[in-house]
């Protein structure tokens, strides 16, 4: 998992060609891996942002109404996000969750927690988080985790994600995500794109000593079929985006 929030992508594949117009464009395969090492000091700005990714998923774990509750993680790295919350969490029974990510060694850092922990209802898959296949049979969910994702994709494909979430979600369903709020600062426009996708906002802030914000949308709309078969998104990295206009 690399993030969105300072530092690198953080669903990446492998090095990957991409083109604008006549330019060319390549996106270097980074240790997404070894990024995670700034989870464990409690001082670090990555270490606030999953505290409060963390804070709100027990949050909406809580509100749930009884029966299951699926989740869904887009690009979840190594599951820190979701994985410690649903194995300390009451209602750890009623969690079922697909997590989407395509480094090899975080899924398995991510599968070796979840059966040290009898998680035995989380799937980690190893698949290209951008395409609707991954989620055929785990979506509509109760909670979509949207963390480190859109720092790392254009805007286009930040609005084309959000239009689509609905479709992964249950009515009254909440989607949590993070972006970073270097200039230019896309989260008002993401906010806005959320509520004309049917979502109302429940939560924004920014943690203290960070520079991203975390949201937290709820669908308050019937919400469309599934559609599998799409792109949403392509994942060019946020170092990438640094050098263009997003």
């Amino acid at each position: 998992m690399a993030n969105s929030e300072g530092n690198a992508p953080e669903c990446a594949g492998p090095r990957r060609r991409l083109t604008s117009g006549t330019t060319v464009r390549y996106v270097e395969k980074r240790d997404w891996f070894e990024w995670h090492q700034p989870l464990d000091d409690p001082k670090s700005p990555l270490s606030r942002r999953l505290a409060a990714v963390q804070h709100h998923l027990r949050v909406e774990l809580d509100r749930c109404p009884t029966g299951p509750i699926r989740v869904v993680s887009i690009c979840a790295g190594q599951g820190r996000d979701l994985l410690s919350v649903v194995a300390d969490h009451p209602r750890r029974e009623d969690v079922s969750a697909r997590l989407v990510e395509l480094d090899p060694r975080n899924v398995a850092f991510a599968r070796a927690y979840v059966a040290d922990q009898d998680l035995d209802s989380i799937e980690i898959v190893e698949v290209d988080a951008g395409l609707t296949d991954a989620y055929v049979g785990a979506v509509p969910a109760e909670i979509v985790l949207a963390c480190g994702v859109f720092g790392n994709i254009t805007a286009d494909d930040i609005s084309r994600t959000v239009q689509a979430l609905p479709g992964m979600c249950v009515e009254g369903a909440a989607v949590i995500w993070t972006r970073n709020r270097i200039p230019p600062d896309l989260t008002p426009r993401i906010r806005t794109w959320f509520r004309q996708a049917g979502f109302a906002e429940q939560a924004f802030e920014v943690p203290e000593g960070t520079f991203f914000g975390v949201g937290v949308n709820r669908l308050t709309e019937e919400p469309p079929a599934f559609s599998p078969g799409h792109r949403l998104f392509t994942f060019v990295g946020y170092d990438h985006l640094l050098g263009k206009s997003q």
